[in-house]
């Protein structure tokens, strides 16, 4: 069963649940809100001629930092690497599912292809999968809401 708003504030008052920094209005009726860290991934096709999946990654990314109020602009049809803001930590017992802003969905952001899964005991920054979707360029600020982590029980 997925937590209750109730259940993960007594689960972060345990210090079970840690998302660091933790918004003042970030706690919904059954997920938390997280938000858009500044650096990216970017994939360069210019540097390969195509993705050898036996292969580091590292040679076809280039990392890039977005400053201020200066966004990060996502093409149609582009792909980059981005992280959370906040800093997560989930207790052996317990995983999490992040998902994106219905908001942003209707504009053509997606915000993980496969990797929506969080694991018991995990700690860390999530990686998200930026994906423009649809037939014009979205921004991208540090700080936005981006997407929302639920929880269950084991």
């Amino acid at each position: 069963m997925v937590l209750s708003d109730r259940t993960i504030r007594e689960e972060i008052a345990a210090g079970r649940i840690v998302v660091d920094p933790l918004g003042e209005n970030a706690i919904q009726p059954a997920s938390i809100d997280v938000h858009l860290d500044k650096t990216f991934l970017v994939f360069r096709n210019s540097r390969l001629p195509y993705i050898d999946v036996r292969q580091s990654a590292e040679e076809l990314t280039e990392k890039l930092e977005i400053e201020g109020d200066i966004p990060f602009m996502l093409h149609p049809g582009e792909f980059v690497l981005g992280s959370t803001l906040e800093h997560i930590e989930l207790p052996n017992d317990l995983v999490s599912r992040v998902e994106g802003k219905s908001s942003l969905g209707r504009l053509g952001l997606l915000i993980h292809s496969t990797a929506g899964y969080v694991d018991p005991g995990f700690r860390g920054h999530l990686t998200l999968e930026l994906s423009n979707v649809s037939n014009l360029p979205i921004t991208l600020y540090y700080g936005m809401k981006i997407g929302q982590l639920s929880y269950v029980r084991l």
